[in-house]
């Protein structure tokens, strides 16, 4: 994949085959170390695979000479183009099995050669995969089937300007493809901030986020990108269209609300107008120690309940604990954090830590201060969370299985849904593999009325057959969200691995009018084929 931008300006390449930059992967050496805690893993790592290596033939499809100039069919762009970054991504990468290689990827620069290209497309019988950064967990940007003659990965990234700021309605309208960092780099000398921050942020879009429906870092309150859209523009193989700017109406159901979520199967949002707020001046966090599980449940759910609205309000098991060096003695951490751009947040904080004491937590409040740094659990968790991903390739290369998934469900289920996720989830890693499983869980965004839990599990897998167990343990752990009525997903998106469970989820009325809306806006069937319907 092309370098890009970092923060500092300088380019940093980024890794076609696994998770975000390649000089921030874990050596040979790290990875052993990691495999060593997970008995049944390799001696050593799988080599890291190269482009050269995989057979990537002659495209099946020739753009006309007025596209040629958007459309690249190198071989590098188009291996970087085939897949996501789930689990089963990486390893198929590692076994130079990367599925079908997209033909073509074309970069455009403004709506009206997305039009084009969709227009040919469709003339030609091309299937279009809407692709931003690339980050998506859930089979959501690379083609299975082979119903079409051709595959066009279209990449918005060229596509990544701040358009206009709206400073009086605090909004912008900003293109799609500007990856997190972009984006915030281009408002920060105003003052101001989009806040939202997913573990991807630096590898993802806006169009991504609208797209799936993407959920922020922070735990409550306005953390989904849904609760900062003012108004889309979306080409669609129909025509495009353009919601009105409000505040809010009642008009009928809304046009925006159609594409959000929508995966890039209906149409391709090239421009948002987007809430903004100012950036936080004021931070203070603290963690609190649990000795039992449930009672930290207990205290998170009253916390939740409260006008105190933490930034961040994310709760470890005593595994997930140990794994990001919160606690070392099995207790379970809660790690709270609050942030304001115009009053100090020390007694929102104070108020926090008295309702999680009140429920057997332990935690003090740091000292008062504008910026009280974060205590030692709490920066122990955030190192660990944003070099996660890139761990989790590192075990990958050492033949371990890694899955992780996200659900949510009213406080009323959580505390059965958690113990049957570990007992189930487990019990099936371990017939899949014959090694006992690491099943790890903790809360990401905790609302009134319920909360999202978030799991991994780890386990020693066996060499050849690593993505086979990885799908058993996917259908495992999909069987116990439907039974105990918890979504398929709460912020990853369906994409194609997650369609059996959507497809059990959703209203049948809801599924026929879907299928009309398809048929409407993508009459050749040619935009991401297989996501969220046939």
């Amino acid at each position: 994949m092309p370098a890009i931008p970092s923060h500092s300006g300088a380019a940093r390449a980024r890794s076609w085959w696994g998770w975000g930059y390649t000089d921030a992967h874990p050596g040979d050496a790290e990875c052993t170390a990691m495999g060593a805690l997970l008995p049944g893993t390799r001696a050593r790592p799988l080599p890291i695979p190269r482009v050269t290596d995989l057979s990537i033939g002659r495209p099946a499809a020739t753009p006309p000479p007025a596209l040629a100039h958007l459309v690249t069919a190198a071989p590098e762009a188009r291996a970087a183009h085939a897949m996501g970054k789930a689990y089963r991504d990486v390893v198929r990468a590692l076994r130079g099995r990367p599925g079908r290689i997209p033909d073509l990827v074309a970069r455009p620069t403004d709506n009206q050669q997305v039009a084009d290209l969709l227009d040919w497309a469709g003339e030609h019988g091309v299937a279009v995969i809407p692709f931003g950064g690339g980050s998506s967990v859930v089979g959501g940007v690379e083609y299975r089937g082979d119903t079409h003659r051709a595959v066009m990965s279209l990449d918005l990234t060229s596509m990544n300007r701040v358009l206009e700021v709206d400073t009086a309605s605090r909004s912008a309208r900003i293109q799609a493809g500007a990856l997190g960092p972009v984006l915030e780099d281009q408002l920060r000398p105003r003052g101001l901030t989009l806040r939202h921050f997913p573990q991807s942020f630096e590898f993802s879009t806006l169009g991504g986020w609208l797209a799936t429906r993407a959920g922020g870092h922070y735990a409550t309150g306005h953390t989904r990108i849904d609760d900062f859209v003012q108004s889309l523009r979306v080409v669609t193989p129909a025509g495009t269209g353009t919601s009105w700017r409000l505040p809010a109406s009642g008009a009928g159901p809304s046009p925006d609300r159609l594409f959000l979520g929508s995966e890039g199967a209906l149409g391709v949002i090239t421009e948002a107008w987007m809430r903004l707020q100012e950036r936080p001046r004021y931070k203070a966090s603290a963690s609190v120690a649990f000795a039992d599980f449930h009672h930290a449940l207990d205290a998170v759910r009253a916390i939740a309940r409260s006008d105190l609205a933490p930034a961040n309000c994310r709760l470890l098991d005593p595994g997930e604990a140990l794994l990001s060096g919160a606690s070392h003695d099995g207790s379970a951490v809660l790690v709270l954090g609050f942030e304001s751009a115009t009053t100090r947040v020390d007694g929102r904080l104070t108020d926090a830590l008295d309702l999680a004491r009140a429920h057997g937590g332990r935690g003090k409040a740091p000292t008062p201060g504008r910026d009280a740094p974060a205590d030692a659990a709490v920066s122990a968790w955030r190192s660990t969370f944003l070099r996660m991903p890139y761990l989790r390739d590192g075990l990958a290369r050492m033949g371990a299985v890694v899955e992780t998934f996200e659900t949510a469900a009213t406080w009323d289920r959580i505390p059965a849904l958690v113990d049957a996720v570990r007992g189930e989830v487990g019990a099936a890693a371990l017939k899949a593999t014959g090694h006992p499983a690491t099943v790890n869980c903790r809360l990401t965004h905790v609302y009134p009325d319920g909360a999202a839990p978030y799991f991994t599990v780890a386990v020693a897998g066996r060499p050849g057959v690593e993505v086979e167990i990885w799908d058993d343990i996917k259908a495992a752990a999909s069987d116990v969200l439907h039974r105990h009525r918890a979504t398929i997903t709460h912020h990853h998106a369906v994409g194609r691995d997650h369609r059996p469970g959507y497809d059990l989820q959703r209203p049948e009325p809801f599924a026929l009018a879907l299928r009309a809306a398809k048929n409407a806006l993508d009459p050749h069937r040619i935009l991401n084929p297989g996501v969220l319907i046939d």
